[in-house]
């Protein structure tokens, strides 16, 4: 995106804020929309119900009411929470009835931390491969149709599951005519062959940035580079172009594809991380084709976007029960699947300590900014020396404007220690650690080590202190299924059998609460959505199997047999 004027950032506002038909609301941790849950079934809905489930093995997330027989559904929402016979009573000739056959239903599963664009997995060129070959081959395929000097760019790759490390030299063995970019699916990192090099005038004795690598072997580029170090390839080559039209068409098409793989999962709600001007919109073209069926807390990426929302007063709160704003989110050090996160301690067999991208002055300022404009702040910290350094900034800014609603967040907050935990709960704040990265990233938790890893993704050691932890997966970096991350959160377990940390453990009703009901919490949405319970959405889920009847080991597979969103079967 290119810079903004102010008087432009005020128009920009303005017309998200005409989009959006966004509603102010006063106070802290409030959100459009909510209501007080009733739990239980008294005061039932005089109106008949638009909606029954009944013979259900119901997993509310309420602990007031943890199971139920039935439900009763009216303009979207939940009236009625209770016994066969209770909810039965309420129904009419009219009303719908879905009999469960006593398969398990929860509420909707919520994700707190992906970035769901879309637009890659419909237009881009997929290296998800496992052998060298086969990227190389995606490439050149790519390459065959795209004029020479033009980028040709993969992403969703995969260094761990590859059989080689992937160089710059196979790179330039599928194209030399053409700049190559193959991103890492974890978002850090980026292998470039020698094209891209070359044009962006970076050379064996190019220095690192402080908040960047360029990787060598040898003392050669060996294609990988890391974090901010990558934004010297930003404005080199040809890159295809598309009219504003064809771009909102691609972001539009990109996000209705997002939204029926989410349903599929059992996703009725996803926190959009680093939202973009033009992934803003997407969500509101949606929504009027009729295509938008999951809901967003969007936090928005720092930048022209959160500027044009600061200039016309829009903030943290604003939106209604589809499309809100959820706060603002920065980038303060590497990746935890790509090996390149701040921390005290370095990798094993090595002297790396990882990249910090943001300095403890920048993350003072930048905190103190949002907060004072009324934003939630989630910062993304990896590794423990990241996690002091967001915690001082916090600490810092709460001092000064305290407000003990505002639940700022830490994203990922993968590697912790009892004095971090301790002053995460002092202050309120959200961890939103990893929920599928035990299970799907494995064999990568060797670099890490057993005394590190198990303090990573410490879903238990958070719940321990009485921190409503939610879960994420980070997507792209992690599969977003919530029936892989049960499983990995229960089980620690990957996808071999190796297990990783096993004092985090947690268990099933403690991982359903985290999917679910702790999630709409990280959003200060606990009070219209996250479980099933009178007064809050009808969004929720049925299974094919309950997850506590079959073996930990196979949760991943039961099927999720139909998604309910406001009342609307969605999928299934």
């Amino acid at each position: 995106m290119g810079e903004y004027t102010r008087g432009e950032f005020l128009g920009l506002g303005a017309a998200l804020a005409g989009a959006f038909k966004l509603d102010r609301l006063s106070g802290a941790g409030r959100t459009l929309g909510a209501q007080t849950p009733q739990p239980s079934t008294s005061g039932l809905a005089t109106a008949e119900p638009d909606l029954i489930l009944v013979n259900g093995n119901v997993l509310t997330s309420d602990q007031t009411q943890p199971r139920v027989e039935a439900f009763a559904v009216k303009h979207g929402r939940f009236v009625a929470v209770g016994s066969n016979a209770d909810i039965r009573h309420l129904a009419t000739r009219r009303t719908q009835v879905i009999d469960a056959q006593r398969m398990t239903v929860t509420p909707g599963f919520i994700d707190t931390h992906c970035h769901a664009s879309g637009v890659n997995e419909l237009y881009g060129v997929d290296t998800n491969l496992r052998t060298v070959r086969e990227i190389q081959a995606a490439i050149r395929g790519k390459a065959a149709s795209t004029p020479p000097g033009f980028w040709v760019t993969g992403f969703l790759f995969d260094d761990t599951k590859l059989d080689r490390p992937l160089t710059r030299k196979d790179l330039d063995e599928a194209t030399t005519a053409h700049p190559v970019s193959v991103a890492h699916r974890g978002g850090h990192t980026t292998f470039y062959n020698s094209k891209a090099f070359e044009l962006a005038g970076i050379t064996n004795q190019t220095p690192d940035p402080t908040d960047g690598r360029f990787f060598r072997e040898q003392g050669e580029l060996n294609g990988r580079v890391a974090e901010n170090a990558r934004n010297v390839f930003s404005n080199v080559g040809k890159h295809e172009t598309f009219t504003p039209e064809q771009q909102r068409d691609r972001a539009r098409k990109g996000m209705a594809h997002m939204s029926k793989l989410f349903n599929a999962a059992g996703l009725t709600s996803v926190h959009h991380a680093r939202a973009t001007q033009t992934e803003i919109l997407a969500y509101e073209d949606c929504r009027k084709h009729g295509e938008l069926t999951h809901r967003v807390s969007m936090m928005i990426r720092s930048g022209p976007a959160f500027d044009a929302l600061k200039a016309a007063n829009i903030h943290t709160g604003f939106g209604d029960e589809w499309i809100r704003i959820g706060g603002v989110k920065f980038i303060a050090d590497g990746s935890a699947s790509e090996r390149t996160m701040r921390m005290s301690t370095p990798f094993v067999g090595t002297d790396d300590h990882g990249i910090l991208t943001m300095t403890q002055q920048e993350l003072d300022d930048a905190i103190d900014d949002a907060h004072s404009h009324n934003f939630q702040v989630g910062v993304h910290a990896n590794g423990d020396v990241t996690i002091d350094m967001v915690l001082k900034a916090y600490e810092r800014t709460l001092r000064k404007w305290p407000d003990p609603q505002r639940r700022h967040r830490i994203e990922h907050c993968t590697l912790v220690n009892p004095d971090l935990i301790r002053r995460i709960a002092a202050l309120g704040v959200i961890p939103t650690p990893f929920w599928t990265y035990v299970y799907y990233h494995g064999e990568k938790w060797t670099a890490y080590g057993d005394d590190k890893v198990d303090w990573m993704f410490a879903h238990r050691s958070f719940l321990d202190a009485g921190i409503r932890v939610p879960g994420a997966s980070d997507y792209t970096p992690g599969p977003f299924e919530p029936l892989m991350a049960l499983q990995s959160m229960v089980t620690r377990t990957d996808y071999k059998g190796r297990v990783w940390g096993a004092r985090q453990k947690v268990s099933i009703d403690e991982a359903l609460a985290i999917a679910t009901i702790n999630g709409a919490y990280a959003s200060s949405e606990e009070h219209v959505k996250g479980s099933i319970t009178a007064g809050k959405l009808a969004d929720f889920v049925l299974l094919e199997k309950d997850p506590h009847a079959v073996p930990a080991s196979e949760i991943i597979g039961i099927k999720v047999n139909r998604t309910v969103v406001g009342g609307t079967t969605v999928y299934g």
